[in-house]
């Protein structure tokens, strides 16, 4: 064993029992529709937590939370050049981590121009350490006709797999209904959690009936939900679907919805990706049990 592949093992050990024990229950995929692609439900978001800069030592913390990422399955990262550094450390991190096989790269565009958005595509490939990438995006709708036609380009070359498009916050959702019924994407990317449901209404049946990949950004709203159930305990009737804290509760109820293929919380510390990906693990709520998450925390 490599010293450095020793020291990332040694930095496990805290964690090795809590993994066994969800190693003993199923792992969660989803499949991409446009493809059959199955890739892990929980992914992995970058807004603030990885925009930390040059700084070393956060450097290397953030590289052991990506590392405990990938030893517990995950996938899909997801970033934008809007988020300050995140991409230069995501490609520090992945470098100390040798590329895991699994990784699912995805990044977006964020400019108002055309040109700019292919000098973006160029620069982000230098920062993530790659050639080529997974999924591009729109990052919410910005010039996103002349940015599609660019995108369809790099797809037909192979510099691209998949194309979406993206919003956040609940915001432009008559926009984007037009855009998916009247375009072809592989993936969107919206708001989605316990306590902003709006987009079941119209646009998650959109994208079940279009065969349109759905990632479901702040699944956790930013932390918020947290202050919702601070010194509250889980309900017992969580571990009929294998819930073992909130962060499984929320993130569980994401992923359980048909039209969902990944939801991506953000954090910044080992211990809570340890929570977050065990809600790729185990059994999901069902429809009806779906309703009873719902209204519990709505009670609170």
């Amino acid at each position: 064993m490599k010293r450095r592949d020793f020291i990332y093992f040694l930095s496990l050990l805290p964690f090795v029992d809590l993994f066994a024990k969800e190693k003993e229950r199923k792992f969660i995929l989803k499949k991409i529709p446009s493809s059959g692609q199955e890739i892990p439900a929980i992914g992995m978001g970058t807004w603030i937590t990885f925009n930390v800069g040059s700084s070393p030592r956060l450097r290397d913390q953030r590289t052991k939370v990506l590392g405990k990422f990938f030893y517990m399955g995950g996938g899909l990262i997801d970033t934008s050049p809007m988020y300050g550094s995140a991409q230069e450390v995501i490609g520090h991190c992945l470098r100390k981590l040798s590329y895991p096989k699994q990784l699912f790269s995805a990044d977006k565009i964020w400019t108002s121009s055309t040109s700019e958005g292919k000098e973006q595509f160029q620069e982000m490939k230098k920062l993530w350490g790659i050639q080529s990438f997974d999924l591009i995006q729109i990052h919410n709708l910005l010039n996103w006709e002349e940015h599609l036609e660019t995108l369809r380009e790099y797809k037909k070359q192979g510099k691209i797999k998949y194309i979406g498009i993206t919003t956040s916050h609940g915001r432009r959702h008559a926009d984007l209904e037009k855009i998916m019924t009247s375009h072809s994407l592989d993936f969107v990317q919206l708001t989605y959690n316990i306590a902003d449901t709006k987009t079941e209404t119209r646009l998650l049946e959109i994208a079940k009936d279009k065969g349109i990949a759905v990632i479901a950004n702040r699944p956790l709203d930013g932390g918020d939900l947290f202050e919702r159930v601070q010194n509250k305990s889980l309900p017992v009737w969580a571990k009929e679907f294998d819930c073992q804290n909130w962060a499984q509760f929320f993130l569980k109820f994401v992923i359980s919805h048909p039209a969902i293929t990944c939801a991506i919380p953000a954090t910044s510390k080992v211990e809570h990706m340890v929570e977050n990906m065990g809600a790729c693990y185990g059994n999901l709520p069902d429809e009806k049990m779906r309703t009873r998450m719902k209204h519990h925390f709505s009670s609170l």
